[in-house]
């Protein structure tokens, strides 16, 4: 561990990330880890995470990072013991493909084929029977009322036991909701509420972004999700061509939708998809015109704010934190400059390869960089060419054009070449909404993960966890039950070593406050790559 500004840079010649993502078995039962260091006797129950598990079917491979079958893991802490184990989530594109030996339902960058055991015309008819969209739930799980969901990012979300890791139900939120799907990174209120976003068909039949909500637990016990609603509509800058959409913001009194150039050919999905044999991957296309628009609009009541803020284009993926200032907005994001697909690099041949292509290759893909927008709340016209913004603290910029936009220009927070401060994570329950402090994320150099990361929003100083050919997963910030700080906490996160012979694999406890290691348990098994991390108390 030791604070710097993120440019030493770890070289991996060996290799060993390709590891990480190579297919693995399940357990039959869970299996002790080797613990070092101690454990606090507060930080007991379970830690969630999904990921991709299985990267083919027989001899047919899947191609891209967000395709391999859902696989869960979960760690046990217990009186400073733990226990590790894992399953494959029964999806039907999973339980489909183990059936038949092959790719039955298209992955976001794999398209499946008819079964070639079928005559030709059977196989013609496959073909024009129209999209059947992928359950295959990799990307993130979440409580919904007192029940866990591993998601993707189509309408379907699958019910999981948390204690056993059996898969209960799929679950199709267009039977509750109108949405064509939501992402995999919702907001929950305190009381269980959860929010989250997803694209629909709006008036004419034009392309919105409706805001759902899912109620908290209900006193009878019933399904909170049979009283989902939909709480507020946000326009499309294109009727038939809909923006990529992987998270949204929430502070205490709106909601923040960043709507950048990555577009979905909405057309393309839904006609040259049964015909060619098309994924998900091949109808995205970049509007290189339209820079990024920022959305507000209001929680309650749930109302769209018509002030037009744009700005340069960036990939986004995860929003960091929002919270409301002065009349102002402030929103701390992960960005990716320009307006090309970041996912294009994500396919596993270019992850896969040695090390000198990885960078080779990244050297070409958008560069990231953590920024802060300021949105001013309060707008006037005849302010033209004026910075609105008047917060002390920031540099980001909001200026009044002629034609009626904001132009928001944005202070950096971080920015390293091609050293990703990605995957972030807040103490979400008491600041999340709120002027807050620390960020902590998952550091990824040329798209390798190889660090843990520490982020002082305010002075821009930043701590980091590293080990030599050690690949850590998304760290998740737990709050200390006595804490009186911000960053008063552990951080956990699921660590692999390729390179050793015994235990390849550990969770990694670390003190929030300087990243520096409390305890350590390690399995004598591999771990593939991971998104995210979910803890279950006791």
């Amino acid at each position: 561990m030791w604070t710097s500004v993120f440019i030493h840079s770890l070289e991996h010649p060996a290799g060993g990330y390709k590891k990480i993502f190579e297919s693995c078995d399940e357990l039959a039962e869970p299996i002790p880890a080797h613990v070092s260091g101690k454990i606090p006797a507060w930080l007991t129950g379970s830690l969630l995470r999904v990921g991709p598990g299985l990267f083919e079917i027989g001899d047919e491979p899947f191609y891209h990072i967000f395709d391999g079958q859902a696989l869960i893991h979960k760690f046990d802490l217990k009186d400073g013991h733990v226990t590790y184990y894992r399953r494959f989530i029964r999806t039907d594109a999973y339980v489909r493909a183990m059936t038949e030996k092959r790719i039955v339902i298209t992955e976001f960058g794999t398209a499946a084929y008819p079964d070639p055991c079928k005559n030709i015309f059977s196989r013609f008819f496959t073909y024009f029977q129209g999209i059947e969209v992928t359950d295959n739930c990799l990307v993130n799980i979440y409580p919904i009322g007192e029940d866990f969901y591993a998601c993707t990012e189509t309408n379907y979300i699958t019910k999981v036991d948390p204690d056993t890791l059996e898969t209960i139900k799929k679950v199709d939120l267009c039977n509750y909701l109108s949405v064509n799907g939501v992402t995999a990174h919702p907001h929950t209120e305190p009381d269980g509420t959860v929010y989250n976003i997803g694209n629909c068909f709006g008036k004419n039949m034009s392309l919105a972004y409706n805001i759902v909500k899912i109620p908290p637990p209900q006193d009878d016990k019933s399904d909170p999700i049979e009283k989902s609603k939909v709480l507020v509509q946000f326009p499309s800058s294109e009727r038939f061509k809909p923006s990529y959409v992987h998270s949204f913001g929430m502070t205490e009194n709106y909601f923040v939708f960043v709507e950048t150039p990555v577009k979905i050919n909405l057309l393309k999905f839904l006609t040259s998809w049964s015909i060619r044999g098309t994924n998900y991957m091949d109808c995205f296309e970049s509007n290189d015109k339209m820079g990024t628009w920022f959305h507000l609009a209001t929680k309650n009541p749930g109302e769209y704010i018509d002030h037009k803020f744009r700005t340069s284009a960036f990939n986004l993926f995860h929003h960091i934190n929002c919270y409301e200032d002065q009349g102002f907005i402030v929103v701390d994001l992960c960005t990716w400059k320009g307006h090309d697909f970041v996912y294009n690099y994500l396919y596993l041949a270019n992850v896969r390869q040695n090390w000198e292509e990885v960078k080779k290759a990244a050297m070409s893909a958008p560069q990231p960089e953590v920024r802060r927008y300021v949105l001013p709340l309060d707008i006037h016209r005849e302010e033209q060419g004026k910075n609105l913004v008047s917060l002390p603290y920031t540099t980001a910029t909001a200026v009044m054009c002629s034609d009626g936009n904001v132009w928001l220009e944005p202070e950096v927070l971080f920015s390293g070449p091609r050293q990703a401060f990605e995957f972030p994570q807040i103490n979400y329950k008491k600041y999340c909404g709120k002027n807050y402090t620390f960020a902590y994320g998952l550091g990824l150099n040329h798209f390798i993960p190889d660090r843990i990361c520490k982020l002082n929003v305010k002075s821009k100083e930043t701590w980091i966890w590293q080990e030599p050919d050690a690949y850590p997963s998304e760290p998740l910030f737990v709050q200390s039950p006595d804490a009186k700080d911000e960053d008063d906490g552990v951080l956990m996160s699921i660590v692999v070593k390729p390179g050793v012979t015994q235990r390849p694999a550990f969770l990694l406890i670390l003190n929030a406050t300087d990243l520096t290691e409390i305890a350590r348990a390690e399995v004598d098994v591999m771990i593939p790559v991971y998104f995210t991390l979910v803890r279950k108390s006791q």
